[in-house]
């Protein structure tokens, strides 16, 4: 510690590179202090410094972290006090640039499991990105001395050691009510749960956080309620349960139906305590599926939903650079069978209309020799039936669905109610006269194999991989552009996810052969067996990763305008 605060004074006033001297660990009183990485200059990416605290001084027992989920759970919640900390601190700007600056890779209203505190057997493992401080580009020592030695240690106090029990307590709680709820959707065939009294509604289209004033909370219809025995509650969780086949949510517009599906969609991430959707799970294998224009796609074998096109383009090895919302809304529902999706949530208004219903009169207009799309209205019963998948779909427009529905819930004002019999009445007094033409079967889902030099991060003669922002990865000399995957909530998971790509290119397991769905796999595996930081090129720091799904990790690579794919024969 005194040899840091030694060489600090001794490069004060100096050229900003000679901070590069500092990287090393020191021993503070009460705990660690690794310097990872030195940034080039104070405009450049903060510096990377992790705080190695020995975790049989904290309150984080053995017992919490028992379970994965309750790991993850007290990672999230120091991730939380710490970030907390460190925006008491005073006087955090100073000098150029980042300088001054002290950050931890915070979470938001969802619980992910990330890579900015991770707790071990032995030691808590806390990575901060530092601004060391400069005017111009000139060492100030003091500062930085004033970061080191003063404001890192009082934020680690605050949050680390002023964590106590009952704080942990209610967490980790949460998390078993959480992760009961989810075994229980498992056992029971149940897609999702939305428990009486939550808050869906959101405070505003750029906000996360739950609607304070005006929010119905909500109420499950009488016929849909069921009751969910949860730990460390003595009354079990009532609620509304969607059970698996095809449910439909209606309404008029405005009443709430896209509130719910969107609920559902982030249902399948934990929520923190006060969110308002904490008790809104949703099946983990839940994709929310759209159309979307301009899309890549490579070799995908469309068939079940669209047919042979004009001039005799095949669709069972379908690739474009420039998909239309038909082939591209096709090509995702298909790619995500392939990745091992559990069920499909669809909105009217962000899909290709012709892929979902082809009405009576179109019929009668265009012979289906001339059509080549199969609407989804005549698949979604096969894709149940023969995958198991199934479908959570919000119609305004398109009653044709009534005749498959299992379950129809009516949205108004942000009322649900079961209308199933209903529905089934207006579709007998109603008939559609639309002839079903989806054949007898869905039809079969070819794996395919990525080829090796579908992952090419060469960038003139440097590798670059960068995640800009939720939404864009640049690999290589390409851009993934990710816009269109609703379930992607955090900047920290399009790092991993970048981090990903690159992890299999470096270590070639495009070269074994492997299915998507393979690489999927192992993927999943090496997070669990060496956790996600495994995957970062900053093996010491890799602070700021959240897990991805392998679901929005697939479709990062589906829209990798490189990918090259070959089928595997059955």
């Amino acid at each position: 510690m005194e040899a840091l605060r030694r060489h600090l004074q001794s490069i004060d006033g100096r050229g900003y590179k000679a901070y590069q001297d500092l990287e090393g660990r020191y021993a503070f009183p009460s705990f660690t202090l690794a310097v990872d990485h030195v940034q080039g200059d104070p405009f450049a990416d903060p510096s990377k410094v992790r705080v190695l605290v020995l975790r049989g001084k904290t309150a984080v027992g053995d017992a919490w972290i028992d379970a994965p989920w309750r790991r993850i759970r007290c990672e999230d919640l120091l991730a939380r006090r710490m970030d907390e900390a460190l925006r008491r601190l005073p006087n955090r700007a100073r000098g150029t640039g980042k300088s001054g600056l002290i950050a931890i890779d915070a979470p938001g209203q969802k619980v992910l499991e990330r890579t900015a505190v991770q707790i071990g057997r032995d030691e808590i493992v806390i990575c901060l990105s530092v601004g060391l401080p400069a005017v111009g580009r000139r060492v100030l020592a003091r500062e930085a001395e004033a970061m080191l030695f003063e404001q890192i240690p009082a934020a680690v106090e605050r949050a680390v050691y002023g964590l106590r029990e009952e704080e942990i307590r209610p967490a980790v709680e949460l998390a078993d009510q959480q992760e009961a709820i989810r075994r229980y959707l498992r056992d029971h065939g149940l897609v999702a749960f939305v428990a009486n009294g939550s808050i869906l509604p959101r405070e505003s289209g750029v906000s996360d956080k739950p609607l304070r004033r005006g929010a119905v909370p909500f109420q499950s219809p009488p016929e849909l309620e069921i009751s969910i025995p949860v730990p460390h509650r003595e009354e079990p969780l009532r609620g509304m349960g969607i059970r698996r086949g095809i449910t439909l949510i209606v309404g008029g517009g405005f009443h709430g139906k896209t509130t719910l599906l969107e609920a559902l969609e982030h249902g399948v991430y934990d929520h923190v305590a006060g969110d308002g959707r904490e008790f809104v799970i949703t099946d983990r294998g839940a994709v929310k599926i759209r159309a979307e224009d301009g899309r890549s796609v490579a070799q995908v074998d469309i068939s079940p939903l669209i047919g042979t096109l004009p001039h005799g383009k095949d669709t069972t090895r379908f690739s474009t650079e420039d998909a239309s919302g038909s082939t591209s809304q096709a090509a995702s529902l298909v790619e995500m069978i392939e990745a091992g999706a559990t069920a499909f949530l669809i909105d009217e208004d962000t899909s290709a209309t012709n892929l979902l219903v082809r009405d009576a009169r179109m019929q009668a207009l265009v012979a289906k020799s001339g059509e080549p799309i199969t609407p989804y209205v005549d698949k979604a019963r096969q894709l149940f039936d023969e995958y198991g998948i199934s479908t959570v779909l919000v119609v305004g427009g398109l009653g044709d669905y009534f005749d498959i529905a299992d379950c129809v819930i009516k949205m108004e004002a942000y009322v649900p109610h079961d209308v199933t019999a209903e529905a089934k009445r207006v579709a007998a007094a109603i008939p559609t006269a639309r002839k079903p033409e989806g054949g007898h079967a869905f039809g079969a889902i070819r794996q395919r194999v990525p080829q090796p030099d579908s992952l090419n991060s060469q960038r003139g003669h440097k590798a670059k991989v960068a995640a800009r922002g939720r939404y864009a990865i640049q690999y290589g000399a390409t851009e993934i552009s990710l816009h269109a995957l609703e379930q992607l909530v955090d900047d920290s998971q399009t790092r991993a996810i970048a981090a990903a790509l690159s992890y299999m290119e470096r270590k070639g397991w495009l070269t074994k052969a492997l299915t998507v769905r393979e690489i999927l796999d192992a993927m999943e595996a090496q997070w669990d067996r060496d956790g996600l930081g495994s995957i970062s090129l900053r093996q010491g720091h890799p602070g700021d990763l959240a897990r991805p799904r392998r679901y929005e990790l697939a479709a990062a690579l589906n829209r990798l305008r490189t990918l090259r794919c070959e089928q595997r024969s059955e």
